[in-house]
């Protein structure tokens, strides 16, 4: 049943077949993958529901959707339509930012553009000293990110504050300006241009996924808001389009308000996300002059 189900997988165009088709069965079957060959066979009703569920991701819809969730570090969270599937590469970024936040003895943590809440969540399951705040958007989407808060509060973690904003607003999150530690954002970024595979373009959110003609539309106004946002010495994580190894870094350094910029690659050598630090001494440097420090 499995290799038929592959064979049926990798004629669709499914990159990883095999691993979908044990997930899936084990979905059905309601045991861990790794319990599948323990498993008795399938009743014809079971039988029915994996040819259903089989000819539903034929069309590409996204496997998690069909799942009903998406694991991500030590968390399964939510999904389905009106908000973006969360990415293993996304993972990197929530770690260094737990290490950052770590460094605090009561860190104050701001997501933004949160969608299913991975980062924050997952910042919030490991860093349990850690004041959280979630920042999306969408209607659709801030009723996945509610509903996977409430279900991890109801597991005891420390509850993540939700806020329903915009996070291009000049004013976002006035009362926490200059208070907050470590600012993580995983915004829209793919350039309009840039085609995306089937599960994107037909199932995850166009408003979570396009940044613009260059993918920097979110960027550009959440690098100033962070600036205002973060206390002096206070870290920044953006994750961004692999064509932005340079244009990210230079936004930050152009600020004039952060220093230590770094470019990070995820798991396959892909530029993934940019960070930086709030200027310990709280001022402005001057751009050219902070692009000659952090490039020597």
């Amino acid at each position: 049943m499995i290799i038929r189900v592959a064979r049926a997988l990798a004629a669709a165009g499914v990159e990883a077949p095999r691993a979908e088709a044990e997930q899936l069965a084990a979905y059905v079957l309601d045991v861990p993958r790794g319990r599948l060959a323990l498993a008795d066979g399938f009743t014809p009703a079971q039988r029915d529901r994996l040819d259903a569920l089989v000819g539903r991701r034929v069309t590409r819809e996204p496997l998690q959707h069909l799942l009903g969730s998406a694991g991500f570090r030590h968390l399964e969270l939510a999904v389905g339509p009106g908000v973006f599937v969360p990415r293993p590469e996304t993972e990197l970024l929530a770690g260094w930012g737990i290490e950052r936040a770590r460094e605090h003895a009561a860190p104050l943590v701001v997501d933004l553009c949160s969608g299913s809440g991975a980062i924050a969540l997952a910042v919030a399951q490991e860093v349990p000293a850690a004041r959280v705040v979630a920042v999306e958007r969408s209607p659709a989407a801030l009723a996945w990110l509610r509903r996977n808060a409430a279900g991890r509060a109801a597991a005891g973690d420390r509850p993540v504050e939700v806020v329903a904003a915009d996070v291009t607003d000049p004013d976002l999150l006035a009362d926490l300006a200059g208070r907050v530690d470590v600012l993580l954002c995983n915004p829209p970024y793919v350039p309009r241009s840039i085609a995306v595979p089937p599960e994107v373009a037909g199932h995850d959110p166009d408003e979570a996924v396009f940044g613009g003609a260059d993918g920097l539309d979110v960027i550009r106004p959440v690098v100033g808001r962070a600036a205002a946002l973060l206390r002096p010495g206070g870290a920044i994580g953006i994750e961004h389009d692999d064509t932005h190894a340079a244009a990210v870094p230079a936004l930050l350094r152009g600020d004039g308000r952060y220093d230590r910029v770094e470019e990070h690659r995820d798991l396959a050598g892909r530029p993934r996300w940019a960070s930086a630090s709030r200027r310990a001494d709280g001022t402005h440097a001057d751009p050219a002059r902070a692009w000659q420090t952090d490039s020597s």
